[in-house]
């Protein structure tokens, strides 16, 4: 496993943060005991030196995982959060939900890719005018549902298969995302803060899931690693190709000399 700097995690980072601040110490979970170095001034603080190899964990899967072309799909719906999941989930050319969970999403996948394609159908559409060519009630209708449909699947428009591993912000607010991940067997990455279950998730990583700076701390270094890994991946991929295609130049080359 590699060191935790590999991923440049500072603990001084975290806690500027406000990563290690958790709940209050009337609202925790016991399971996460071993995650909580102390109490200051009614919460529990979290032990950054165990996030810190829990999150470099994590990066090490995604790093991994990406460079072998599987697929993300980020999980944050929280309101003050929807921002952030979206651009995280861009610049790492992930999909994500920030809106309202789809019930089912991917326990229901058929469904799914029924409203995925209904969805790609209405922007066509939209884009060609075709809408406009339709009775006042029949376009109004259609626009609404195109809406609904953008609302709550825009970060997924593009996603031809169900996810290789899920990346969870808040389990409490998401935790039917975890529950139909473990039906499927879907590996998950799920930030914990201190009124979580941390055996919930298979990389669980203690932080505050409240603060705005603590979240956009922990994904930007997941993001960071998976734009790495698909970069790798690439690098990886022209240097498969590159042989077969000097081999066919010089086969070209035969040819036009003989």
């Amino acid at each position: 496993m590699k060191r935790p700097y590999y991923w440049n995690i500072h603990l001084e980072e975290m806690m500027e943060a406000g990563v290690h601040f958790g709940h209050g110490t009337k609202k925790w979970n016991p399971r996460m005991a071993p995650y909580i170095s102390a109490k200051h001034k009614g919460i529990h603080i979290t032990n950054l030196t165990i996030t810190a190899r829990f999150l470099s964990e994590a990066c090490n899967l995604v790093f991994e995982a990406a460079s072998h072309g599987k697929k993300f799909l980020i999980v944050g719906t929280k309101n003050k959060t929807a921002d952030l999941v979206a651009s995280a989930a861009i610049r790492a050319r992930c999909n994500y939900v920030n809106k309202k969970w789809p019930g089912g999403m991917l326990t229901n996948w058929s469904t799914t890719e029924t409203r995925l394609h209904k969805l790609r159908n209405l922007i066509a559409e939209q884009k060609m005018g075709k809408l406009q060519r339709l009775t006042k009630g029949k376009a109004v209708m259609l626009n609404r549902k195109l809406s609904i449909l953008q609302t709550y699947l825009v970060g997924i428009q593009y996603m031809a298969r169900l996810p290789d591993i899920v990346i969870i912000v808040d389990q409490q607010k998401d935790y039917k995302v975890l529950k139909e991940c473990a039906i499927l067997g879907i590996p998950t990455i799920c930030l914990i803060d201190t009124n979580c279950d941390p055996d919930c998730a298979d990389i669980s990583i203690p932080a505050n899931d409240d603060a705005i700076t603590s979240i956009q701390l922990i994904l930007t270094k997941l993001v960071s690693a998976i734009y790495k890994g698909i970069k790798k991946g690439f690098i990886i991929l022209q240097l498969s190709i590159r042989p077969f295609f000097f081999e066919k130049v010089v086969r070209i080359g035969c040819v036009l000399q003989g």
